[in-house]
């Protein structure tokens, strides 16, 4: 009977590891260090009177370059200038939960990259600059608020579904780490569209170490309802990919279809507006858990391992 037990005991032990790779990455953060103070460039700017403008100058002096005092009077005065300012204070007039993020996010960052030193954050307006809303160095890390008012907010409406989907105040802790994760991977020269699923997929899978309280369809950018379509036609995604000989393809038009962003997938079939764009990022990062799960490796190894090796070691299979 003891026997029986302890057979039992291994064997759920071994299905609970093998079917929760995720494990490895619930780590205990709550003794690193990460020190977050997040400066409001944002409301100091605005809030300035012109007998004042110089104590900004002095305070922030990268973000004023050489020009008249009169020119930033004038940024502050103006009408528009000023409504885009009353509505990020609508949504951002406290930011305790964002900082509050920020520093869960440092702290994982920090335990896999020891030498991590967290940035200065500043919080700014740019107008939905939204191709810059999170600007990145090892010392200063920039937020551009304007670009996170909500995804129905009218500032947005020419914006695409599925681009404004992603401008909620919810996405900037993601796009912080995905700024860090740029600046931590070396740029790809994968040619064939498997490695770049894959290398897409690593991206993601740190994401996954550095943001593990955080929804996958968040991390990913997809609404939950993408998201679930994607779950479930994994295995019917996987198999067109092989049968249309698209693994090995240097085909920048395979990149345009199932790699850039875009509001779904091209599979030339009906039912591709209910896909989510992407898809093959998806994918990736499905084959570089499959790997993770697998093999014992650390974030640091999955780094220098090359997407062809963690291909053949994945043991990737789709679930149906």
């Amino acid at each position: 009977m003891r026997k029986i037990l302890a057979l039992l005991t291994f064997i759920l032990v071994s299905f609970s590891c093998k079917k929760g790779g995720s494990n490895k990455l619930n780590i205990d953060v709550s003794n690193i260090e990460a020190n977050v103070e997040i400066e409001r460039f944002d409301v100091d700017f605005y809030s300035t009177k012109p007998n004042e403008l110089s104590i900004t100058k002095e305070k922030y002096p990268m973000f004023f370059p050489s020009q008249p005092d009169s020119v930033w009077v004038n940024k502050i005065n103006d009408k528009d200038e000023q409504e885009l300012f009353a509505e990020t204070q609508k949504v951002f007039s406290e930011i305790n939960k964002e900082k509050e993020e920020l520093t869960s996010l440092f702290k994982h960052v920090k335990y896999y990259n020891p030498k991590f030193v967290s940035p200065k954050v500043i919080t700014m307006l740019t107008n939905i600059d939204y191709n810059n809303r999170i600007v990145y160095t090892d010392s200063l890390l920039l937020i551009s608020l304007d670009a996170y008012l909500g995804g129905k907010h009218e500032f947005y409406n020419d914006y695409p579904e599925y681009v404004k989907q992603n401008n909620t105040k919810e996405h900037i802790v993601v796009d912080v780490a995905k700024a860090i994760v740029g600046k931590q991977m070396l740029p790809s020269t994968a040619r064939s569209f498997i490695d770049k699923m894959i290398n897409r997929g690593k991206k993601m899978y740190l994401l996954d170490a550095y943001l593990p309280n955080i929804p996958d369809a968040i991390k990913i950018g997809y609404s939950q309802t993408k998201l679930d379509w994607a779950k479930s036609n994994e295995e019917q995604i996987w198999m067109y990919f092989i049968e249309k000989d698209l693994l090995y393809s240097t085909s920048k038009d395979v990149d345009k279809r199932f790699l850039d962003l875009a509001p779904f997938s091209k599979f030339y079939m009906e039912e591709d507006n209910q896909s989510p764009g992407r898809i093959g990022e998806w994918i990736g990062w499905q084959i570089v858990r499959s790997y993770m799960q697998k093999n014992d490796v650390s974030l640091h190894q999955l780094l220098q391992t090359s997407e062809e090796e963690i291909f053949k070691k994945s043991g990737y299979k789709p679930k149906r």
